[in-house]
């Protein structure tokens, strides 16, 4: 699953630069998650970096955007060939 930032968010600017995969931009009016570029930091680290620095414990995942920890390393292993 892809996460998503709700409503809460309080626009702190503590997850965008925590994001390995640049998912996390500012909204019209609060911070959003990109799904096509969100792994939950898979790859990357062990716990998503926006959850742990999130002050007020905004960011669930998203029921939309459903994915396994194996679809999620795919993912990431095509964000990684992209930068490259």
């Amino acid at each position: 699953m892809a996460l998503l930032i709700t409503d809460e968010c309080i626009n702190c600017d503590v997850c965008e630069p925590e994001c390995p995969n640049n998912a996390i931009s500012q909204g019209e009016e609060i911070y959003e998650i990109d799904p096509n570029r969100c792994t939950e930091c898979v790859g990357h680290y062990d716990e998503p970096q926006c959850v742990e620095v999130c002050p007020v414990d905004c960011i669930p995942k998203d029921p939309e955007h459903e994915e396994t920890e194996e679809q999620l390393m795919v993912k990431y292993e095509q964000l990684m060939a992209e930068e490259e």
